[in-house]
Protein backbone atom coordinates (compact mmCIF):
# COMPACT_ATOMS: atom_id res chain seq x y z
CA UNK A 1 0.00 0.00 0.00
CA UNK A 2 1.25 3.49 -0.76
CA UNK A 3 0.43 6.96 0.49
CA UNK A 4 1.03 10.23 -1.32
CA UNK A 5 2.17 13.23 0.66
CA UNK A 6 2.84 16.76 -0.51
CA UNK A 7 4.78 17.58 2.64
CA UNK A 8 8.39 16.48 2.33
CA UNK A 9 8.93 16.85 6.09
CA UNK A 10 6.03 14.56 7.00
CA UNK A 11 7.08 11.58 9.10
CA UNK A 12 7.83 8.66 6.81
CA UNK A 13 5.91 5.44 7.55
CA UNK A 14 8.16 2.45 8.12
CA UNK A 15 8.08 -0.80 6.17
CA UNK A 16 7.10 -3.88 8.18
CA UNK A 17 9.96 -5.98 9.54
CA UNK A 18 8.72 -9.08 7.71
CA UNK A 19 9.22 -7.34 4.38
CA UNK A 20 12.64 -5.83 5.08
CA UNK A 21 14.24 -8.90 6.62
CA UNK A 22 17.99 -8.83 5.93
CA UNK A 23 17.94 -5.15 4.98
CA UNK A 24 19.25 -2.10 6.83
CA UNK A 25 16.92 0.70 5.70
CA UNK A 26 13.50 0.64 7.33
CA UNK A 27 11.64 3.00 4.99
CA UNK A 28 11.35 3.53 1.26
CA UNK A 29 10.25 7.10 0.60
CA UNK A 30 10.28 8.16 -3.05
CA UNK A 31 13.28 9.96 -4.49
CA UNK A 32 13.76 13.66 -3.84
CA UNK A 33 13.23 14.54 -7.50
CA UNK A 34 9.81 12.90 -7.76
CA UNK A 35 6.78 15.20 -7.93
CA UNK A 36 4.59 12.93 -5.82
CA UNK A 37 5.90 11.86 -2.40
CA UNK A 38 5.22 8.16 -1.87
CA UNK A 39 6.12 5.79 0.93
CA UNK A 40 4.98 2.34 1.97
CA UNK A 41 3.09 1.87 5.20
CA UNK A 42 1.07 -0.76 7.08
CA UNK A 43 -2.69 -0.21 6.90
CA UNK A 44 -3.79 -3.67 8.06
CA UNK A 45 -5.01 -4.78 4.62
CA UNK A 46 -1.90 -6.59 3.40
CA UNK A 47 -2.26 -10.23 2.47
CA UNK A 48 0.35 -12.83 3.48
CA UNK A 49 1.67 -12.56 -0.09
CA UNK A 50 2.24 -8.82 0.35
CA UNK A 51 4.22 -9.41 3.56
CA UNK A 52 6.92 -11.57 1.96
CA UNK A 53 10.49 -10.20 2.19
CA UNK A 54 11.42 -7.75 -0.56
CA UNK A 55 13.47 -9.53 -3.20
CA UNK A 56 16.49 -8.14 -5.00
CA UNK A 57 15.77 -7.06 -8.57
CA UNK A 58 18.55 -6.61 -11.14
CA UNK A 59 18.27 -4.38 -14.20
CA UNK A 60 20.69 -3.98 -17.08
CA UNK A 61 22.20 -0.59 -17.80
CA UNK A 62 24.07 0.32 -20.99
CA UNK A 63 26.12 3.51 -20.58
CA UNK A 64 28.24 4.89 -23.43
CA UNK A 65 31.34 5.20 -21.25
CA UNK A 66 32.55 3.34 -18.17
CA UNK A 67 35.36 5.49 -16.74
CA UNK A 68 34.10 8.38 -14.60
CA UNK A 69 36.38 11.36 -14.09
CA UNK A 70 36.33 13.28 -10.85
CA UNK A 71 37.14 16.97 -10.49
CA UNK A 72 36.30 17.32 -6.80
CA UNK A 73 39.30 18.92 -5.09
CA UNK A 74 38.89 16.98 -1.83
CA UNK A 75 38.59 13.43 -3.20
CA UNK A 76 41.85 11.47 -3.51
CA UNK A 77 41.21 9.83 -6.88
CA UNK A 78 40.92 11.23 -10.36
CA UNK A 79 39.05 8.48 -12.18
CA UNK A 80 36.93 5.49 -11.23
CA UNK A 81 34.75 2.67 -12.53
CA UNK A 82 31.45 1.56 -11.02
CA UNK A 83 30.22 -1.71 -12.58
CA UNK A 84 27.03 -1.59 -10.51
CA UNK A 85 24.49 0.99 -9.38
CA UNK A 86 22.88 0.39 -6.00
CA UNK A 87 24.38 -2.05 -3.50
CA UNK A 88 22.92 -5.15 -1.90
CA UNK A 89 25.29 -4.88 1.07
CA UNK A 90 22.75 -2.37 2.35
CA UNK A 91 25.05 -0.38 4.65
CA UNK A 92 22.75 2.11 6.34
CA UNK A 93 25.36 4.88 6.29
CA UNK A 94 26.33 4.51 2.60
CA UNK A 95 26.97 7.92 1.04
CA UNK A 96 25.95 6.55 -2.38
CA UNK A 97 22.32 6.06 -1.37
CA UNK A 98 21.11 9.52 -2.55
CA UNK A 99 22.39 8.77 -6.07
CA UNK A 100 19.49 6.35 -6.57
CA UNK A 101 17.18 9.36 -6.73
CA UNK A 102 18.66 10.28 -10.11
CA UNK A 103 17.00 7.22 -11.63
CA UNK A 104 13.67 7.68 -9.87
CA UNK A 105 14.20 5.29 -6.97
CA UNK A 106 14.38 5.63 -3.21
CA UNK A 107 17.61 6.00 -1.28
CA UNK A 108 16.05 3.61 1.23
CA UNK A 109 15.10 0.04 0.47
CA UNK A 110 15.20 0.61 -3.30
CA UNK A 111 18.95 1.27 -3.08
CA UNK A 112 19.46 -2.18 -1.54
CA UNK A 113 16.97 -4.11 -3.66
CA UNK A 114 16.81 -2.49 -7.10
CA UNK A 115 20.28 -2.92 -8.56
CA UNK A 116 21.71 -2.05 -11.96
CA UNK A 117 24.45 -4.00 -13.70
CA UNK A 118 26.57 -2.79 -16.62
CA UNK A 119 27.19 -5.96 -18.66
CA UNK A 120 29.24 -4.16 -21.34
CA UNK A 121 31.64 -2.63 -18.81
CA UNK A 122 34.73 -4.59 -19.91
CA UNK A 123 34.09 -3.92 -23.59
CA UNK A 124 33.59 -0.20 -22.93
CA UNK A 125 36.80 -0.15 -20.90
CA UNK A 126 38.77 -1.70 -23.76
CA UNK A 127 37.41 0.91 -26.14
CA UNK A 128 38.38 3.77 -23.85
CA UNK A 129 41.85 2.44 -23.06
CA UNK A 130 42.51 1.86 -26.76
CA UNK A 131 41.74 5.47 -27.64
CA UNK A 132 44.98 7.12 -28.85
CA UNK A 133 44.16 10.16 -26.70
CA UNK A 134 43.86 8.16 -23.50
CA UNK A 135 46.38 9.04 -20.79
CA UNK A 136 46.99 6.43 -18.11
CA UNK A 137 46.09 7.19 -14.49
CA UNK A 138 45.22 4.97 -11.55
CA UNK A 139 41.60 3.78 -11.69
CA UNK A 140 39.81 3.53 -8.33
CA UNK A 141 37.11 0.91 -7.81
CA UNK A 142 34.70 0.71 -4.90
CA UNK A 143 34.35 4.48 -4.72
CA UNK A 144 30.56 4.55 -5.01
CA UNK A 145 29.15 1.06 -4.56
CA UNK A 146 31.01 -2.16 -3.83
CA UNK A 147 32.25 -3.90 -7.01
CA UNK A 148 32.24 -7.22 -5.12
CA UNK A 149 28.68 -7.02 -3.81
CA UNK A 150 26.75 -10.34 -3.92
CA UNK A 151 25.52 -10.09 -7.54
CA UNK A 152 29.14 -10.02 -8.74
CA UNK A 153 29.28 -13.74 -7.99
CA UNK A 154 26.87 -14.31 -10.88
CA UNK A 155 27.71 -11.45 -13.24
CA UNK A 156 31.54 -11.45 -12.89
CA UNK A 157 31.77 -7.92 -14.27
CA UNK A 158 34.60 -7.04 -11.91
CA UNK A 159 36.68 -10.01 -12.99
CA UNK A 160 36.19 -9.07 -16.64
CA UNK A 161 37.36 -5.53 -15.86
CA UNK A 162 40.46 -6.84 -14.10
CA UNK A 163 41.27 -9.04 -17.08
CA UNK A 164 41.22 -5.96 -19.32
CA UNK A 165 43.30 -3.90 -16.89
CA UNK A 166 45.89 -6.66 -16.64
CA UNK A 167 46.12 -6.97 -20.44
CA UNK A 168 46.74 -3.22 -20.72
CA UNK A 169 49.09 -3.11 -17.70
CA UNK A 170 46.82 -0.49 -16.18
CA UNK A 171 47.01 0.25 -12.41
CA UNK A 172 43.96 -0.11 -10.17
CA UNK A 173 43.00 0.32 -6.52
CA UNK A 174 40.08 -1.58 -4.98
CA UNK A 175 38.05 -0.82 -1.86
CA UNK A 176 35.62 -3.51 -0.75
CA UNK A 177 33.72 -5.05 2.16
CA UNK A 178 33.51 -8.42 0.44
CA UNK A 179 35.54 -11.62 0.76
CA UNK A 180 34.60 -12.38 -2.87
CA UNK A 181 37.68 -10.40 -3.94
CA UNK A 182 39.73 -13.50 -3.06
CA UNK A 183 38.23 -15.18 -6.13
CA UNK A 184 40.33 -12.84 -8.27
CA UNK A 185 43.54 -13.24 -6.29
CA UNK A 186 45.24 -14.85 -9.30
CA UNK A 187 44.89 -11.72 -11.41
CA UNK A 188 45.60 -9.32 -8.55
CA UNK A 189 48.74 -11.22 -7.54
CA UNK A 190 50.15 -10.98 -11.06
CA UNK A 191 49.28 -7.29 -11.27
CA UNK A 192 50.77 -6.58 -7.84
CA UNK A 193 54.11 -8.05 -8.94
CA UNK A 194 54.17 -5.35 -11.61
CA UNK A 195 53.04 -2.66 -9.15
CA UNK A 196 49.62 -2.43 -10.77
CA UNK A 197 47.21 -3.29 -7.93
CA UNK A 198 46.33 -2.45 -4.34
CA UNK A 199 43.39 -3.67 -2.26
CA UNK A 200 41.83 -1.99 0.78
CA UNK A 201 39.13 -3.40 3.04
CA UNK A 202 36.49 -1.30 4.73
CA UNK A 203 36.09 -2.58 8.29
CA UNK A 204 33.58 -0.62 10.35
CA UNK A 205 33.33 -2.93 13.34
CA UNK A 206 34.52 -6.27 14.70
CA UNK A 207 31.19 -6.76 16.48
CA UNK A 208 29.19 -9.32 14.47
CA UNK A 209 25.88 -8.20 15.97
CA UNK A 210 26.47 -4.56 15.05
CA UNK A 211 27.70 -5.52 11.58
CA UNK A 212 24.60 -7.62 10.95
CA UNK A 213 22.20 -4.73 11.51
CA UNK A 214 24.42 -1.95 10.11
CA UNK A 215 25.74 -3.64 6.94
CA UNK A 216 23.48 -6.73 6.71
CA UNK A 217 24.64 -8.35 3.47
CA UNK A 218 28.33 -7.50 3.59
CA UNK A 219 30.89 -10.13 4.57
CA UNK A 220 31.29 -10.60 8.31
CA UNK A 221 34.24 -8.80 9.94
CA UNK A 222 36.04 -12.12 10.34
CA UNK A 223 35.71 -12.98 6.64
CA UNK A 224 37.02 -9.55 5.68
CA UNK A 225 40.07 -10.05 7.88
CA UNK A 226 40.56 -13.47 6.30
CA UNK A 227 40.42 -11.95 2.83
CA UNK A 228 42.86 -9.26 3.93
CA UNK A 229 45.27 -11.94 5.13
CA UNK A 230 44.97 -13.89 1.87
CA UNK A 231 45.73 -10.79 -0.17
CA UNK A 232 48.70 -9.86 1.99
CA UNK A 233 50.16 -13.37 1.82
CA UNK A 234 49.88 -13.21 -1.97
CA UNK A 235 52.08 -10.10 -1.98
CA UNK A 236 49.28 -7.66 -2.79
CA UNK A 237 49.65 -4.31 -0.95
CA UNK A 238 46.72 -4.00 1.45
CA UNK A 239 45.19 -1.40 3.72
CA UNK A 240 42.22 -0.95 6.01
CA UNK A 241 39.66 1.83 5.92
CA UNK A 242 38.02 2.34 9.31
CA UNK A 243 34.91 4.00 7.96
CA UNK A 244 32.71 5.44 8.96
CA UNK A 245 33.60 6.18 12.55
CA UNK A 246 30.27 6.70 14.32
CA UNK A 247 30.34 8.47 17.71
CA UNK A 248 29.12 6.35 20.64
CA UNK A 249 28.60 3.36 18.35
CA UNK A 250 31.88 2.02 16.96
CA UNK A 251 34.45 4.67 17.99
CA UNK A 252 35.67 2.49 20.88
CA UNK A 253 36.82 -0.12 18.32
CA UNK A 254 39.40 1.99 16.50
CA UNK A 255 42.43 0.42 18.19
CA UNK A 256 41.11 -3.16 17.97
CA UNK A 257 40.25 -2.81 14.26
CA UNK A 258 43.71 -1.44 13.48
CA UNK A 259 45.40 -4.15 15.53
CA UNK A 260 43.44 -6.96 13.89
CA UNK A 261 44.12 -5.51 10.43
CA UNK A 262 47.84 -5.16 11.07
CA UNK A 263 48.00 -8.73 12.37
CA UNK A 264 46.46 -9.88 9.09
CA UNK A 265 48.92 -8.00 6.91
CA UNK A 266 47.56 -4.49 6.38
CA UNK A 267 50.29 -2.00 5.54
CA UNK A 268 48.21 1.17 5.66
CA UNK A 269 45.15 2.63 7.34
CA UNK A 270 42.80 5.58 7.07
CA UNK A 271 39.49 6.66 8.56
CA UNK A 272 36.45 8.79 7.75
CA UNK A 273 33.81 10.14 10.10
CA UNK A 274 30.16 9.47 9.39
CA UNK A 275 28.55 11.92 6.96
CA UNK A 276 24.77 12.39 6.69
CA UNK A 277 23.99 14.19 3.42
CA UNK A 278 20.50 14.42 1.91
CA UNK A 279 18.30 11.36 2.55
CA UNK A 280 20.93 9.57 4.64
CA UNK A 281 20.14 11.86 7.57
CA UNK A 282 16.57 10.54 7.80
CA UNK A 283 17.46 6.93 7.00
CA UNK A 284 20.22 6.83 9.62
CA UNK A 285 18.04 8.42 12.29
CA UNK A 286 15.26 5.88 11.64
CA UNK A 287 17.76 3.05 11.87
CA UNK A 288 19.29 4.42 15.07
CA UNK A 289 15.94 4.86 16.79
CA UNK A 290 14.92 1.30 15.97
CA UNK A 291 18.19 -0.46 16.78
CA UNK A 292 19.84 1.79 19.38
CA UNK A 293 17.09 3.95 20.93
CA UNK A 294 19.10 4.40 24.14
CA UNK A 295 21.92 6.25 22.42
CA UNK A 296 20.35 7.72 19.27
CA UNK A 297 20.33 11.33 20.46
CA UNK A 298 23.85 11.02 21.84
CA UNK A 299 25.18 9.82 18.48
CA UNK A 300 23.42 12.59 16.57
CA UNK A 301 24.52 15.22 19.09
CA UNK A 302 28.19 14.31 18.56
CA UNK A 303 27.77 14.52 14.79
CA UNK A 304 26.16 17.97 14.95
CA UNK A 305 28.84 19.18 17.38
CA UNK A 306 31.61 18.22 14.96
CA UNK A 307 29.90 19.93 12.04
CA UNK A 308 28.93 23.25 13.54
CA UNK A 309 25.39 22.25 14.44
CA UNK A 310 24.62 20.58 11.12
CA UNK A 311 24.47 16.95 10.05
CA UNK A 312 26.59 17.58 6.97
CA UNK A 313 28.69 20.35 5.46
CA UNK A 314 28.32 19.85 1.70
CA UNK A 315 30.93 22.34 0.48
CA UNK A 316 34.20 21.28 -1.11
CA UNK A 317 37.03 21.08 1.46
CA UNK A 318 34.43 21.15 4.30
CA UNK A 319 32.43 17.94 3.88
CA UNK A 320 35.18 15.70 5.26
CA UNK A 321 36.28 18.07 8.01
CA UNK A 322 35.23 17.70 11.63
CA UNK A 323 35.90 20.10 14.47
CA UNK A 324 35.95 20.12 18.24
CA UNK A 325 37.51 18.14 21.05
CA UNK A 326 35.84 14.84 20.11
CA UNK A 327 37.19 14.96 16.54
CA UNK A 328 40.65 15.91 17.84
CA UNK A 329 40.69 12.97 20.26
CA UNK A 330 39.75 10.51 17.52
CA UNK A 331 42.44 11.93 15.26
CA UNK A 332 45.09 11.56 17.96
CA UNK A 333 44.00 8.03 18.88
CA UNK A 334 44.15 6.95 15.25
CA UNK A 335 47.53 8.56 14.65
CA UNK A 336 49.04 7.11 17.84
CA UNK A 337 47.80 3.60 17.11
CA UNK A 338 49.05 3.66 13.53
CA UNK A 339 52.47 4.76 14.74
CA UNK A 340 52.58 1.98 17.37
CA UNK A 341 51.62 -0.62 14.75
CA UNK A 342 53.96 0.82 12.07
CA UNK A 343 51.06 1.37 9.71
CA UNK A 344 51.42 3.82 6.80
CA UNK A 345 55.22 3.53 6.92
CA UNK A 346 55.54 1.44 3.75
CA UNK A 347 54.94 3.30 0.52
CA UNK A 348 53.97 1.30 -2.57
CA UNK A 349 53.05 3.66 -5.41
CA UNK A 350 51.47 2.12 -8.46
CA UNK A 351 53.23 2.26 -11.82
CA UNK A 352 51.52 4.10 -14.67
CA UNK A 353 54.49 3.79 -17.04
CA UNK A 354 53.79 0.15 -17.96
CA UNK A 355 50.51 0.98 -19.69
CA UNK A 356 50.39 -0.33 -23.24
CA UNK A 357 47.60 -1.12 -25.67
CA UNK A 358 48.02 -4.82 -26.51
CA UNK A 359 48.27 -5.91 -30.11
CA UNK A 360 45.04 -7.26 -31.53
CA UNK A 361 44.77 -10.52 -33.42
CA UNK A 362 46.11 -10.16 -36.93
CA UNK A 363 47.70 -6.79 -36.22
CA UNK A 364 51.29 -8.05 -36.51
CA UNK A 365 50.53 -9.85 -39.77
CA UNK A 366 48.94 -6.76 -41.28
CA UNK A 367 51.91 -4.67 -40.27
CA UNK A 368 54.32 -7.18 -41.85
CA UNK A 369 52.21 -7.44 -44.99
CA UNK A 370 51.95 -3.67 -45.46
CA UNK A 371 55.72 -3.29 -45.12
CA UNK A 372 56.20 -5.49 -48.12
Amino acid sequence: MRVISKNRERQIPLVKKEQRRGRAAISNASGRFERARRSEFEDGWQSPEDMKPIKTEVFREFPKRIISYNQSPDIPFERSINPYRGCEHGCIYCFARPSHAYIGFSAGLDFETKLFVKPDAAKLLENELSNPNYSCGVIAMGTNTDPYQPIEKKWRIMRQILEVLEAYAHPVTILTKSALVVRDIDILERMAKRRLAKVAFSITTLDHNLARVMEPRAATPGRRLGALKAMSEAGIPTAVMVAPIIPALNDHEIESILEASQENGALGAAYIFLRLPLEIKTLFREWLEENFPDRAERVLHHIRTMKGGRYNNPGFHDRFKNHGSYADIIKQRFKTTCKRLHLNETKSPLDTTRFKVPAKKGEQFNLFFSSR
